[in-house]
């Protein structure tokens, strides 16, 4: 799970991690002191002046509002919206908590998202359909020429070659754009796999089968009992005769708490395993 940084934090990981520095160093390069720089990154800080966020916000290269914690945006610094090119309507988008602007992240920035977008700007703006109609009318146009000629019929192994290989574009490029958005998912979903917010693995088709024949088998709460009986003494479930099986249910119809099978709940041993003792108190 993301963790968000403190301002402490943050200006300790630029200093540490981004620049390889010492506090000596960074008071040095920056002109600021250094009780002053170690004083930002306690936790028991009290303010930070507006020289200092300038000034380490211009050193570190990043915006002033990630410094104090109003952005998770190192990189970019305070980038107006208008240099974006979004509309109202998608600013109000990811303002609205609507969709998931992590995911949509995640998809703009992944590797083949750029060629995604070039497919598609080719298919909206109908770039390549000049191209692929001439190859359509080529083929089309020999075709109707070899079957004037030589009438081979429709048929014919080259006559539907000629058909078949005419290309609508429409359905051309939904497969490609189909392919490059597939590649996309697949990896987002590889790499979400661990997230707490990922949904558990599901059973397989063997589990479930192997629960599904154990419930058949094992039929009513009676029935299981018997069964789990048999498994702590070592007795062979398939074994036991219909008449031996009938004689255990009559037996344990004379038990007061399987008449209410809610007394049965976090009891492990209802049936006395003992026998013989039983018959000593007696």
């Amino acid at each position: 799970m993301y963790a968000k940084l403190t301002i402490p934090e943050r200006l300790k990981d630029l200093r540490v991690v981004d620049k390889h520095l010492t506090l000596e160093q960074l008071a040095e390069q920056t002109g600021l002191s250094k009780s002053a720089l170690g004083k930002y990154e306690t936790d028991d800080y009290k303010d930070i002046s507006p020289f200092a966020i300038a000034t380490l916000a211009d050193f570190y290269g990043v915006s002033a509002d990630y410094l104090m914690g109003l952005t998770d945006n190192k990189e970019v610094p305070n980038a107006d919206v208008q240099s974006l090119h979004l509309n109202d309507e998608m600013i109000e988008l990811l303002r609205s908590g609507k969709i998931n602007n992590r995911l949509l992240c995640e998809l703009a920035t992944h590797p083949n998202f750029r060629r995604l977008m070039v497919d598609m700007e080719i298919c909206i703006d109908q770039i390549a359909n000049m191209r692929v109609e001439q190859m359509n009318l080529v083929m089309e146009a020999t075709r109707q020429a070899v079957l004037s000629k030589y009438a081979p019929g429709e048929d014919d192994l080259y006559m539907r070659t000629l058909e078949l290989g005419q290309v609508q574009e429409s359905d051309y490029y939904s497969h490609v754009i189909h392919d490059d958005l597939d590649s996309i998912v697949r990896d987002i979903r590889e790499a979400h796999r661990k997230d707490k917010t990922t949904a558990d693995p599901q059973p397989t088709l063997d589990d479930v089968k192997e629960k599904f024949e154990q419930a058949i088998h094992q039929g009513s709460d009676i029935e299981m009992l018997i069964h789990e009986f048999c498994d702590k003494l070592q007795i062979p479930f398939e074994k036991i005769s219909s008449e031996d099986f009938s004689a255990f249910l009559r037996i344990l119809s004379l038990s007061k708490i399987l008449k209410n099978p809610n007394n049965m709940r976090g009891k492990t041993s209802p049936i006395p395993l003992n026998r013989k003792a039983r018959r000593k108190q007696k």
